[in-house]
């Protein structure tokens, strides 16, 4: 069929069916950009007197684009990235047999709220396990870090590192506690790639500002009342087919998808010239034009075969042990390269997510770490040697740590009272370690960090004030703003 036979069919078949064709056709291809035009259009009819984001920053920003790595399940800190001797010392010894008895003080321990009473997980183990690897110090900062890293450990002069987080939920509802700052009692709200996505306007209106890739957890959503339009874009890095939900219902060539979205236009023009007004119409149209973009802008940044064998080798694409998460990681680069915002990873699949060591903790941890440390390293090496890393926030974070007691025998439970993340890049001081824990791990000791001080780190790094961005009828409280971690800022 030619343009010609294809455009005459459409005009005389689906004419008086153009309710259906635009219904149709919005729950596929124009369906992955409409909700970001219909925000901008509603925004025009929120009360008088607020304005929404201009898209520009409030004041002078260090840094452009998050990639934000997350481990779910709750990787343990005690064998990665907080070294703890006495957790030897003491192996087989209950906590009251050592001289940190207290850290299981009633009154230290009331921060937790409990989703679920009396499950089989979430509970203090008061039998100290040993750790599970060696340590060494590395770099020109001398930090310590664990054998499974040996590939991040040399990067360790870039990095701060965060050795004292809390959270309040023991159980993995902490996955959208991290992101969004509130436990999930408290209902759904903003994730911090909303709120960035939300603040701050594109720096490439061929793509999404907010990409999504790896496994979520339950809550999908992103936007909550901000909308659907600030929902992350799922993607699976797969150059074969990089966004199959996208693509046209029928197999259409580009030429007869441009006609099909000329007779789109035209029959929304007709209809808005009756209704002028009609901000959904509007907003619609836009869409329609961003995911055509789409289609041709996203296959070309999943696509490396411009990508030097060096490259390749650097994030670990030709070992099939760190070639999934090194796909996921230069696809990141490349992406914030074009301008995308905030780039969302989220590695270890299952319901509460790879990482969740109740058992067998050594097997599953080395085997993890040996997933992710190449390609990780090889992205912070790869954003430095191209000038992006002073322009990029790199975040590693996981819900919790893991428990300093054993459970099972040879597993550790989840332990939200202090656990590690590291952040990197976009203006923060590189081989620091900032906080500290106890010397069982245990509590946050040292300026402890409530999950929110992270956003509000990445928050002022990219130049936005969150009590600007409120909107109405969402108040927020002051938890939810968090505070910079001053001490990381260069």
């Amino acid at each position: 069929m030619d343009a010609n036979q294809f455009q005459h069919r459409w005009e005389e078949s689906q004419q008086p069916n153009r309710r259906a064709f635009l219904r149709r056709f919005g729950s596929g291809l124009g369906g992955v950009a409409m909700a970001a035009m219909l925000s901008q259009e509603q925004a025009r009819s929120a009360p008088q007197g607020w304005r929404p984001p201009d898209g520009k920053p409030h004041f002078a920003p260090k840094a452009k684009s998050v990639i934000w790595m997350f481990m779910r399940g709750g990787l343990s800190h005690l064998e990665s990235f907080d070294h703890k001797p006495a957790m030897n010392q003491y192996a087989g010894k209950s906590i009251n047999e050592t001289p940190w008895s207290y850290v299981q003080d009633p009154e230290r321990l009331k921060k937790v709220r409990v989703v679920v009473v009396d499950d089989a997980n979430g509970k203090q183990r008061n039998k100290l396990y040993p750790l599970q690897v060696g340590f060494k110090k590395y770099g020109q900062s001398g930090i310590e870090v664990s054998d499974w890293f040996p590939h991040l450990a040399r990067r360790i002069d870039d990095i701060s590192l965060i050795r004292s987080m809390w959270t309040t939920d023991d159980n993995h509802g902490a996955q959208v506690q991290f992101h969004s700052g509130r436990h999930m009692l408290e209902g759904r709200v903003p994730t911090i790639g909303a709120w960035i996505n939300y603040g701050l306007g594109s720096l490439n209106d061929n793509l999404p500002q907010f990409i999504n890739m790896g496994p979520r957890y339950f809550d999908v959503r992103d936007g909550h009342y901000l909308g659907p339009a600030y929902d992350a874009v799922p993607l699976k890095i797969d150059p074969k087919n990089p966004l199959p939900y996208a693509r046209p219902e029928l197999e259409l060539s580009s030429a007869e998808q441009k006609i099909e979205f000329g007779l789109i236009d035209r029959l929304n023009q007709l209809r808005a010239a009756e209704y002028p007004h009609d901000a959904m119409l509007s907003a619609r149209m836009k869409s329609y034009e961003l995911a055509f973009r789409m289609q041709t802008a996203v296959p070309e940044v999943i696509n490396f075969e411009d990508e030097t064998e060096y490259t390749k080798n650097l994030y670990g694409l030709n070992d099939k042990k760190t070639k999934p998460f090194a796909m996921q990681l230069l696809s990141a680069r490349r992406f914030v390269e074009k301008g995308v915002r905030f780039v969302q990873i989220m590695h270890g699949a299952g319901a509460a997510g790879a990482w969740d060591s109740h058992s067998n903790l050594k097997v599953n941890h080395a085997n993890l770490a040996k997933q992710v440390d190449q390609p990780i390293a090889g992205l912070l090496q790869d954003l430095k040697q191209r000038g992006l890393l002073d322009e990029t926030l790199v975040v590693f974070a996981t819900e919790f740590g893991r428990t300093p007691g054993s459970q099972g025998g040879n597993g550790r439970d989840h332990h939200p009272f202090g656990f590690s993340v590291w952040m990197a890049g976009g203006g923060l001081k590189g081989g620091v370690v900032h906080g500290a824990t106890d010397e069982l791990g245990f509590h946050a000791v040292e300026h402890p960090h409530y999950v929110t001080d992270i956003h509000a780190t990445l928050m002022q790094q990219l130049g936005l004030d969150a009590r600007l961005l409120e909107v109405p009828g969402q108040k927020r409280i002051e938890q939810d703003f968090g505070h910079p971690i001053q001490e990381i800022i260069a």
